[in-house]
């Protein structure tokens, strides 16, 4: 009896082994959905739904797109943390929203929570200025300001706030800052002149062949692709790498062999003609693919240089 009670459990857990093995294998079975924290229309939704389609026809499955704007992308992270359908739900957004949202404000995550797939993009924010100002770089503009107390500065994010108030007090200017609802709010006040300089997470992508948008300086790790005149921040001598990558995540419980699929369908949509049409040609963003190791580490190590800068400042700003 005790043979026979042996031979048949080893015969049950075989068939689960074998059954476990063939689900996983079979991955993805359903339909999957990539949630998107931004608005439709936006270069992150773009984006994201060309990547959808290619993705789609790799996994054999269709990729639906959602869209769960609010908090800088962190409304669709705290739905990613608690979701448990282990690699069937995940993000493509920007690195930004978990490696600073949760600095700035409460989060049910953290650079942590979750496993990254790949990084396909890194993103091309700016520091922008509008046509026929009193400064045509970023040192004449320091100079402009200190000399013109109250130079107005359009702030979009939390992020870009705390980079523009970092340099104002390395370089001792007061500014005034004017908060805006996006790239939408930001473009009129810039292109006016009723703002002096502001951020812009790609709109000025969109000036490139007018320039109506001049780029002073560049918020990626290396010189923008579309503006090569335009300096880092390092290059200016602030001691900060703000760059952002588009990256696609996953709940921390997705099995391994999940994630190499999604990694398998990113890194042949990187190669796709449709993904590198709409990401180099129309946002002017350069295509990379970076394994989820690699972006997770870079991440880390941006999360650090902000806590640092957080703790020099005394703090964020209310």
């Amino acid at each position: 009896m005790k043979l026979q009670s042996f031979l048949k459990t080893a015969l049950v857990t075989g068939a689960l082994a074998i059954s476990t093995s063939a689900m996983a294998d079979n991955f993805p079975s359903k339909p999957l959905s990539m949630v998107i924290g931004w608005g439709a229309g936006g270069s992150t939704d773009i984006q994201g739904r060309v990547l959808a389609n290619v993705m789609s026809e790799h996994l054999g499955q269709p990729v639906n797109v959602i869209n769960r704007p609010g908090a800088g992308g962190g409304v669709a992270l705290q739905q990613l943390a608690n979701n448990r359908d282990e690699g069937y739900t995940f993000v493509f957004g920007t690195s930004m929203s978990v490696t600073f949202g949760p600095l700035a404000t409460p989060t049910n995550y953290d650079v942590d929570s979750f496993k990254y797939v790949a990084g396909v993009t890194l993103g091309q924010s700016a520091l922008v200025t509008g046509a026929n100002r009193a400064y045509s770089n970023w040192q004449e503009l320091i100079e402009y300001a200190k000399a013109n107390p109250g130079t107005s500065y359009a702030t979009q994010l939390a992020f870009d706030r705390m980079l523009i108030e970092y340099i104002a007090k390395q370089e001792g200017i007061d500014l005034r800052i004017v908060p805006t609802s996006g790239g939408a709010g930001m473009a009129p006040l810039i292109l006016s002149g009723d703002v002096e300089f502001a951020y812009s997470g790609g709109t000025h992508s969109g000036y490139a062949e007018t320039g109506e948008m001049p780029v002073l300086a560049s918020l990626a790790d290396d010189r923008l692709v579309a503006f090569p005149d335009a300096p880092t921040l390092r290059e200016l001598g602030y001691d900060i790498d703000p760059g952002d990558i588009r990256v696609v995540m996953v709940p921390k419980n997705t099995p391994e062999e999940r994630i190499a699929k999604l990694a398998e369908a990113l890194e042949a949509a990187t190669q796709d003609p449709r993904f590198i049409e709409i990401t180099e040609e129309r946002i002017l963003m350069p295509v990379v693919f970076m394994d989820g190791e690699t972006v997770h580490e870079d991440l880390r190590n941006k999360v650090t240089s902000y806590q640092a800068i957080i703790e020099e400042m005394g703090g964020l700003s209310e």
